[in-house]
């Protein structure tokens, strides 16, 4: 499947912000007085946050072959 660079862009942007904001969730709730209560919540952001980093990978690799199949400099 074929995405245009806009798109794949606008997809980057949006998951760099959902990664600030888990991360952000992590902190949070590990700062808590009981954050063992929490862990499921802490595991599950964790699962996310590496799920989003494979994907923002994955978009990173295909702009630069995007911008090298264009002749563009990555």
């Amino acid at each position: 499947m074929e995405f245009q660079k806009d798109d794949l862009t606008e997809a980057k942007r949006q998951i760099d912000s959902t990664l600030h904001k888990l991360r952000e969730t992590v902190k949070t709730l590990e700062a808590k007085e009981n954050a063992g209560r929490y862990k499921p919540q802490i595991t599950l952001a964790k699962r996310r946050i590496r799920a989003f980093e494979i994907a923002n990978c994955l978009i990173e690799k295909e702009l630069t072959d995007q911008d090298t199949r264009s002749g563009l400099p990555g």
